[in-house]
């Protein structure tokens, strides 16, 4: 555990570095998270349980991030009737479902057409997306389990106007955003604007930056050319992004040897309902634009 620590701080101070020499000099600047999970907790903005910025917090600081089921020893994936739409964050129809089963994060919940939708980690859409209550086999149940969090933004002030990309870059897209992950994501692709199973590309809005042990989870997703504002987000270490470090495999086939690093940066899409969705995305998930509302 010590050397791991060691390791950790020893990217961290890497990372720090990459960013201060960037060539962007107002965006390019962050703190590097290391992928450090040891770091102390404390109560924030977003949540009880926050490292790094107060708005960068677990989505409840026990529970997990899934909504559980009644089982605890299943892996909280629900039951679903097939044929319904999965929706993006503006409530656009992305495809039709033919799963079976559908894991859901905590405290999600948007209203589309009339009805009430929970965000599904995965969908047959190739991504993350809005799933019907009706369509969950024991909707009531889910219904008492699934919480209400939403990220929040009010007073801070607006930094650049961006929109997310209609591509990405390969060379990221399979690197880990966890230290020695053996899991099948926690990829950097998780972040970015891929192109999904129905042929457009689109991308998470997360409710924290991976690499620190809270999951880096996703609360909406949009598709390419939708407007994010940046906002200035208050960090631990001051500036208004979390740099984290980026791994791929070592001699042993180990996600260990560290690969450049990932910006994220906070901020808000106001979604074609008029909903503000406030989060954090992937810098290089988006290109600079502007009009942003």
């Amino acid at each position: 555990m010590k050397s791991m620590r060691n390791q950790l701080l020893v990217v961290s101070a890497l990372a720090w570095v990459s960013s201060a020499c960037g060539g962007e000099a107002l965006v390019d600047e962050g703190e590097a998270a290391g992928g450090s999970t040891g770091q102390a907790l404390y109560a924030g903005v977003n949540g009880e349980a926050c490292t790094a910025s107060p708005y960068n917090c677990k989505l409840r600081p026990t529970g997990g991030n899934r909504v559980a089921t009644n089982d605890p020893d299943d892996d909280d994936s629900w039951g679903v009737v097939t044929g319904v739409p999965i929706r993006d964050g503006n409530g656009t129809v992305m495809g039709t479902s033919t799963r079976t089963r559908v894991t859901f994060n905590y405290g999600q919940t948007r209203t589309f057409a009339g009805e009430t939708y929970a965000f599904a980690v995965s969908t047959s859409n190739s991504s993350a997306g809005w799933m019907p209550l009706s369509s969950i086999l024991g909707q009531e149940s889910f219904a008492q389990k699934v919480g209400h969090v939403s990220a929040l933004g009010a007073g801070l002030a607006k930094l650049g106007c961006y929109a997310v990309r209609d591509s990405h870059d390969t060379t990221l897209e399979f690197k880990k955003v966890v230290y020695d992950s053996d899991a099948v994501h926690e990829r950097a692709g998780d972040y970015l604007p891929l192109v999904r199973a129905n042929g457009g590309r689109s991308a998470n809005l997360a409710f924290n930056v991976p690499g620190f042990g809270l999951g880096g989870v996703a609360v909406d997703h949009f598709p390419a050319g939708t407007k994010f504002q940046r906002l200035d987000v208050p960090t631990d270490a001051g500036a208004p992004s979390i740099d984290i470090p980026l791994w791929v495999q070592d001699s042993e086939g180990r996600y260990r040897t560290q690969s450049g690093t990932m910006k994220f940066i906070y901020g808000y899409v106001i979604a074609a309902t008029g909903t503000k969705r406030n989060g954090w995305m992937a810098y290089d998930a988006l290109s600079v634009s502007s009009g942003c509302p």
